[in-house]
């Protein structure tokens, strides 16, 4: 089945496998959560002496235990199954590019959404925030980007921040920056992607455009949202952010996909975005 008008489909693929042992997995991860062997073996119920055993390698755990341990540390998909190859057992999770015939009802399902969020903006992100799809709201409001940011994979933070994209159009740039530096930040943290840090370093040593060090524009939402203010011929268009995952997901793909949907912040920017709409059809 053919993807909606608008929207782009980008194929993921699947993370080089650690060689780490598997117990050293288990104990980084559970640092990583900031929990004491003693709070994991609670909430796993088991022995505290077990765990200890399972990290220092005296004992080689089950798979059962191994997806069970992970469940309770919140480790995403496909870093539990780098934990199961490296305990010697096969992966769990399939991984699977957006575009395979088994996950077309998730294709679908995106793309229901996408599409009926017009005339407000919309799009869909992988773990690395490439662009998976987008709507026709969301591609009207990249008209001067410089064209290399645009060629695939399309990366969402790189589009935002970097000073030839949409940076210099954002009235509160400081305040985005900010609200997007300290969501990656928190990624990284839950997921300890590598990818995800260099991308950090990068967005970080982007140019800042004029002005940016500014106090942001009042706003209505304070203390509430963080919005994105983008100026535009017709005025600044203000939005308030929403993202949606799939809910228990057993596919690493559709476990990383999310969906950010911007909404209009006030009546002024949702009487615009529908005046672009009726001019596009």
């Amino acid at each position: 089945m053919e993807a909606p008008q608008g929207l782009c489909y980008r194929r993921a693929t699947m993370s080089a496998v650690q060689t780490q042992p598997v117990g050293d997995l288990l104990r980084e991860w559970r640092r990583r959560r900031r929990m004491s062997q003693l709070e994991l073996a609670c909430e796993a119920d088991i022995s505290s002496r077990h765990l200890s055993f399972l990290e220092t390698g005296r004992s080689l755990p089950s798979r059962e235990m191994l997806i069970h341990l992970a469940k309770q540390l919140v480790i995403p998909l496909r870093e539990r199954n780098v934990m199961l190859v490296a305990a010697g057992y096969a992966p769990v999770f399939p991984e699977r590019p957006l575009e395979d015939p088994a996950l077309r009802a998730a294709r679908e399902a995106v793309g229901l959404v996408l599409a009926g969020h017009e005339p407000y903006p919309a799009l869909a992100i992988d773990r690395h925030w490439a662009l998976a799809a987008a709507n026709d709201a969301a591609t009207r409001l990249l008209a001067g980007v410089e064209a290399s940011l645009l060629r695939p994979p399309i990366n969402v933070l790189r589009l935002s921040l970097h000073p030839e994209g949409i940076a210099p159009r954002i009235a509160n740039f400081a305040e985005w920056r900010s609200h997007l530096l300290a969501r990656l930040r928190h990624q990284i943290e839950l997921t300890a992607d590598h990818s995800l840090n260099e991308l950090l370093n990068e967005l970080r040593d982007y140019r800042l455009p004029d002005g940016a060090g500014k106090p942001p524009p009042d706003r209505e939402n304070a203390g509430v949202v963080v919005p994105l203010q983008l100026i535009t011929e017709g005025g600044i268009l203000s939005f308030i952010s929403t993202t949606t995952v799939f809910g228990t997901p057993v596919d690493v793909t559709l476990s990383e996909l999310a969906i950010e949907s911007f909404f209009p912040a006030n009546p002024a920017t949702a009487k615009a975005l529908r005046r672009l709409a009726d001019e596009h059809d």
